[in-house]
Formats: structure tokens, C-alpha cells, sequence
């Protein structure tokens, strides 16, 4: 009997420890995992009594884009969103049962005070029996920027995205349609629900952050990435390259054609970028070969995911292609996939000497006594083109815009240069109508771009410098004056 009994003893201590041993692992290992997880109501109810840190603008008033009102519910504190749909990309949202996004998300804990850089401020809070605060947050966006892009797109559906070219700091992303983030933090828990379902199954998808988490065919607004690379490898803007009417793709039966006059068979690549020829940037991406072009376009950013507040999409540049494929790539067609804030980079970099900055949105976190918890340094991505060869290719773009296809977008007493874009992904969609650019004025600079998704006119009435210039125009204009 004592053989049985001991061996029983022995498998129960044996179950005892290894409980024990996941007890402590879950406790010391998985606390901050346990402790975020959706489905944790206990770590949900804890957050909603706290009072949550503000997210601000980066203007000298720092306009509040959310902030925590008392309330006099079970959650004693509300999340309120002064002016919600223009700055909902921005703040995302914070709610009850369909947790965070946005900056709400990646600054939960310095808003909610439960971040390690706290901990002193937690303690003090409970020795002195003080309610505890969260930090604030304070962005880089300019109202001034945003209400101008959110004003200038309107009702169309598409995205507006500004930066700083010295130092990669976001200035304004609008996307259109929007939606209110107050519906989703509401304390009826039932409402908040119904509003968030309305939304994800609303047509437009107003939820979808079309500046950063989205990606489009760039349609021509690529040729500043081919036109890169040739000067790079040693080509100029007079450097001519062939631009017939038509251009049989290798190995295929298609032909690619210009949608504008190239002005005669052979073209200097300046003349071809002011006129967007397709041929013209087609033959030079054949010439170049897929190996440069990509490494280029690697440069500026592509297949590399940025401003990870955001949690921004990574833009496309295909890895094995033919010669027809290798032809439409060199103008942003096939499997090219970019973002508005990508190609705000590209343009970014070329307008700040070839110097890729890598873009932030959050300048400063403070704690609750205002003193700064983290402040962030401006930080180079590295050179994605020489300072000679990123001047030339900037009065390329001042020429588009000057004498070419983005007229539109011409500013009085600036510097203004750009590049149009009309992108077709699919036959039975409209077209996508893009315009990146950069305006300057002695040491001041800003990149916008502006793509446009589904514009509400006839298809043969889309265009980059028609749709898309004039919003671009709007942005720079804030920005700068």
C-alpha cells in the first residue's frame, strides 16, 4: 500500500510544482501581455477610471485633438475628441469594447500613467492619495495644414499628407471619408457598438487610414523615382531617350502608349518628366534595368515600413519582372504600390538634397507635471541621391510645374516643383489622381502629396494636375505663409 500511496504523492507534488512554476511565469513573464489583452475587462476597467493624458497639436497653443472630461458614469472619466473626424486618422480612438488605435494605441501607456517612465509619479500619486494622470502626447501636426487639406479634399475619397523635409516631422494627414471617435468611446457601451459596427461595414470604408495603411498604384508620380536613378547612374536632364508615339513591351504583344505629346520621337528626360511621356520613362527604366531601379526605389523607402505610430503600410516595388513588367514599373504601373506619405517621402528627399528623413508624428511626451518624458530627434534614413543630382532633379519638377502638367499648382513668390500621376488599376474603376510636390521659400519647405481614389467625374476627366494639384496647392500655401 505505501508504494501506491508514495507514488501518488509524488505525481501530486510534481503537479503542485509545475502549477506553481506557471503561476510565477505568468505572473513575472506574462503580466504585461495578460495585462493587455482585449479580452482583460479588469485591466479595461482599471484604464477607464484614470485620467487619460491628452494627445495636442504642434501649433504654440497647442490645440487639443482628445482629452478626459470627468463623467459621472461607472468609468468616471470620458475620452472626448474636440474635433474628431478631422483629426481621426491622427488619435484613432479609444473604447470600451473595441479597444485602441491610433496614437490612443501606440501611447496607451503614457496616456493611461501606466508606463515604467511613471512609476515614480504612480508613487507619489499613491503615497499622497492623489488621483493619478496620464502624460500628454504632443504631435507635429499644424491645425493651420490639416483643416487646409481636410477643406481643400472635401467630400472625395482619397488622402492629403504633408511634411517637413529637414527633419521628416508630418505636418498634416487627412484621409476622406472620415468618421467621429467620439461614437466609439461612448460609455453606452450599446451605442458605441452599433457606431462601430455602421462603420466597418460602411461602404466607403471611412475607417481606413488612406494616407499611411493603404497602398495605390502611383501611376506617373513614379517617374521621379526612375528619373532618380538615371541621374544616378550618370545620365542628365539633357540626356535624350526615345519617345515614340507608341512602345511594343518585350516579350508581349501590347503596346504602351503616351496620354500627351512627347513633342517628337526622342526627348531629353526633363522634357519627358514636364510632359509625363510614358514611353520616354518606359525606354529609360529598360535601359537602367530592374536592379537599379529597385535599389533606388529601396532609397527612397520602398519595401520599408515607416512611422510605425501608425502602424503605415510598407510600399511596393515588385522583385522579379520582365522586360513588359520592368516597362510599367518605370511609370508605376504593374505590381508598384504606394502609400501618399511614401511618395511624400520621395518628394521629401529630393526637395531637403537627397536627405531621406524618417517621418514622425509625435514631437514630445510630458508627464503630468509638464516635465518631458521623451522629446524626438530628427533622424536621417540615409542619402537617397546625391545634393547635385536631387538640385537638378528639383528644376525638373519646378519645370512640370512652370511649363508642364502641373501648372495647377503654382504658387506666387515660391519655389514650387512636382510631379502629376494617373494610375489605372482596373478597367472597371476609375482612375487614381495623384500630385506630389514640394514648395519652398528661403529656409522654409514643405512635401505634400495628394492622392485621390474615386473622383466624381467622367473617367476621361481625371487627372493628376486637373483633381489632385490644386488641393496640393491649398496644403503648401498653409503651410508656408
Amino acid at each position: 500500500m505505501n508504494k501506491p500511496i508514495r507514488r501518488v504523492a509524488f505525481v501530486t507534488m510534481i503537479m503542485f510544482a509545475l502549477l506553481l512554476a506557471n503561476g510565477t511565469f505568468s505572473a513575472v513573464f506574462r503580466a504585461p501581455e495578460l495585462n493587455d489583452h482585449p479580452r482583460n475587462r479588469r485591466a479595461r476597467d482599471a484604464e477607464f477610471v484614470q485620467d487619460r493624458g491628452a494627445i495636442v497639436a504642434g501649433d504654440e497653443d497647442k490645440t487639443v485633438l482628445a482629452s478626459t472630461e470627468p463623467s459621472d458614469d461607472r468609468f468616471k472619466y470620458q475620452r472626448t475628441y474636440p474635433e474628431g473626424k478631422l483629426y481621426a486618422p491622427i488619435t484613432g480612438y479609444y473604447s470600451y469594447d473595441h479597444a485602441r488605435t491610433g496614437l490612443e494605441n501606440s501611447y496607451n501607456t503614457e496616456l493611461a500613467g501606466t508606463d515604467d517612465a511613471l512609476f515614480v509619479r504612480r508613487l507619489i500619486d499613491m503615497i499622497t492619495n492623489r488621483t493619478p494622470r496620464g502624460a500628454s502626447v504632443e504631435t507635429t501636426i499644424l491645425p493651420e495644414v490639416q483643416q487646409a487639406a481636410a477643406d481643400a479634399l472635401g467630400k472625395q475619397k482619397g488622402a492629403v499628407v504633408a511634411l517637413d523635409p529637414k527633419t521628416g516631422a508630418v505636418l498634416g494627414l487627412v484621409t476622406s471619408p472620415t468618421y467621429d471617435p467620439n461614437d466609439i468611446a461612448s460609455h453606452d457601451v450599446r451605442a458605441a457598438d452599433e457606431a462601430y459596427r455602421k462603420l466597418i461595414d460602411g461602404k466607403n470604408n471611412p475607417m481606413s487610414n488612406r494616407a499611411a495603411r493603404e497602398i495605390y498604384p502611383p501611376g506617373s508620380t513614379f517617374k521621379l523615382v526612375t528619373a532618380a536613378a538615371a541621374l544616378e547612374a550618370g545620365l542628365k536632364p539633357d540626356s535624350k531617350v526615345a519617345s515614340p508615339e507608341k512602345l511594343r513591351l518585350p516579350n508581349s504583344g501590347r503596346d504602351l502608349r503616351n496620354d500627351t505629346d512627347c513633342g517628337g520621337t526622342e526627348s531629353t528626360i526633363a522634357k519627358a518628366l514636364e510632359v509625363s511621356c510614358n514611353t520616354a520613362f518606359a525606354n529609360l527604366g529598360l535601359q537602367l534595368g530592374q536592379d537599379k531601379l529597385r535599389a533606388q526605389a529601396q532609397k527612397f523607402g520602398f519595401n520599408q515600413r515607416h512611422l510605425s505610430d501608425l502602424g503605415a503600410a510598407a510600399s511596393q516595388f515588385p522583385d522579379e519582372m520582365d522586360g513588359a513588367q520592368l516597362a510599367l514599373s518605370s511609370i508605376g504601373q504593374f505590381d508598384v504600390a504606394a502609400s501618399p506619405l511614401q511618395m511624400a517621402m520621395v518628394t521629401a528627399a529630393i526637395a531637403n538634397d537627397g536627405v531621406l528623413m524618417d517621418p514622425y508624428l509625435v514631437d514630445t511626451v510630458r508627464g503630468p507635471d509638464l516635465q518631458p518624458i521623451s522629446t524626438h530627434r530628427a533622424t536621417e534614413l540615409g542619402a537617397a541621391m546625391s545634393p547635385e543630382n536631387a538640385r537638378l532633379l528639383k528644376q525638373m519638377m519646378v519645370g512640370v510645374v512652370e511649363d508642364g502638367t502641373g501648372r495647377n499648382a503654382a504658387i506666387d513668390g515660391f519655389t514650387v516643383g512636382g510631379k502629376t500621376g494617373t494610375a489605372q488599376s482596373d478597367p472597371k474603376r476609375k482612375p487614381f489622381a495623384w500630385f506630389t510636390s514640394f514648395a519652398e521659400k528661403d529656409d522654409r519647405q514643405v512635401a505634400v502629396a495628394v492622392m485621390i481614389e474615386d473622383a466624381d467625374i467622367e473617367r476621361n476627366d481625371i487627372s493628376g494636375g486637373r483633381l489632385a494639384a490644386p488641393i496640393a496647392k491649398k496644403v503648401m500655401e498653409a503651410a508656408l505663409r
